[in-house]
């Protein structure tokens, strides 16, 4: 027999992990300063771009000798600009605990072909820094937005490197305490912990990153949209608003808008607090039923933005059935939207819990899934 499901819903039942939920009480009216129908090379536009360059500086803590260019592509675009015009220069080291990571290890080894170890843990694990020659360019995801991991500090990375680290911090910038003096390339985009729009990547290079870019030249030709040097010196244009290629004006005022809101709130130390909060709803929710648990296996590494669940029950015949199931349930009753595990990751759930995310959405949450799954073990 059915069970009553319960009545409170979340508010906001957006816990996709990108676009992510927009800030709370957002509404279209406040992009109206938007300088729409503008050139983004007008002074209103280079105005508004350095603006979203130095308040994400002021908000991350970005070392003021570290450039921050606003790129194509998303996240995926400014990774590929650094793998495309730093490495090759020394061997590399490709560490992979995920879907996105494991691609990064694709587009090194099979395309741009560079010699490379590689090593990988299973979902739910993380490598071992300690294990890892970071004399070597080492590039990694500092967390695992398919698989609910992430790199716990940066202690195990040697201030004394010689080689560059590179790292996919999309899903941490703004949630995550990222230790700047142990990453040469920081890359993320805008539509994770912010909220913001999709398509604009951000890129933030140490001065050591910024020096092989001006000594080295990669053997491969080099497409326009990557490029970040010419006659052997940086574009510093790109890291000031000059964009390489036309951006949405209406993107980077919502972008904006985020960065004022989380300003207001606090600045990074309440992001990051806003982030934890919501996580640990799940963490204790998971640590009060024993049908249901964290991906991540080691509690020091499991993410507080892409919380990634799996279920436990024997009686569960089918994983991958069973959870599409339990997420298929939450959306049919507007619980929950987007929180199937990513395809490439084990069967679950995964949970957007940065910073835009209320924590009484995230509890309301957890009665709907113990509703759906209870309905789901009942229908099997």
């Amino acid at each position: 027999m059915a069970t009553k499901h319960p009545q409170t819903r979340p508010a906001n039942p957006r816990f996709s992990s990108g676009p992510c939920a927009k800030i709370p009480n957002f509404s279209v009216e406040m992009l109206a300063d938007a300088p729409l129908g503008r050139s983004h090379r007008a002074k209103v536009g280079k105005d508004k771009l350095k603006a979203a360059i130095e308040t994400t500086r002021e908000i991350l803590g970005v070392p003021a000798d570290y450039k921050i260019g606003i790129v194509p592509a998303s996240d995926t675009g400014a990774v590929e600009m650094a793998l495309w015009s730093l490495l090759g220069a020394r061997k590399a080291t490709m560490l992979a605990w995920e879907s996105f990571g494991s691609g990064w290890v694709t587009d090194v080894v099979k395309q741009l072909k560079i010699d490379a170890e590689v090593k990988t843990a299973d979902y739910g694990q993380i490598v071992d820094f300690a294990d890892v020659d970071f004399n070597t360019d080492v590039v990694f995801t500092w967390n695992g937005t398919t698989s609910g991991v992430r790199v716990p500090n940066g202690d195990k990375i040697p201030a004394d490197r010689e080689g560059l680290t590179i790292c996919d911090a999309t899903s941490a910038a703004f949630a995550m305490d990222l230790p700047w003096d142990k990453l040469d390339v920081t890359t993320f985009s805008w539509q994770k912990v912010m909220g913001g729009e999709a398509a604009h990547g951000m890129l933030i290079l140490s001065p050591r990153a910024v020096e092989r870019l001006e000594s080295y030249t990669p053997a491969w030709p080099m497409p326009k949209i990557f490029r970040m040097t010419k006659g052997g010196k940086l574009i510093e244009g790109i890291f000031v608003g000059e964009t390489i290629n036309t951006p949405s004006m209406l993107a980077v005022e919502d972008y904006l808008v985020a960065l004022e809101w989380a300003q207001k709130i606090g600045g990074l130390p309440k992001l990051i607090e806003r982030s934890t909060t919501n996580a640990k709803v799940l963490w204790d929710f998971c640590d009060r039923h024993d049908w249901i648990a964290n991906l991540a296996e080691d509690d020091a590494t499991r993410s507080n933005t892409s919380v990634c669940l799996k279920f436990t029950d024997d009686r569960i015949k089918d994983g991958a059935v069973f959870a599409k199931a339990v997420a298929k349930k939450l959306e049919e009753y507007n619980a929950a939207y987007d929180v199937g595990a990513y395809r490439d990751a084990p069967a679950g759930l995964r949970v957007w819990c940065g910073a835009t995310v209320e924590s009484s959405d995230i509890e309301a949450l957890t009665l709907w899934l113990k509703w759906a799954f209870e309905e789901c073990i009942a229908e099997q």
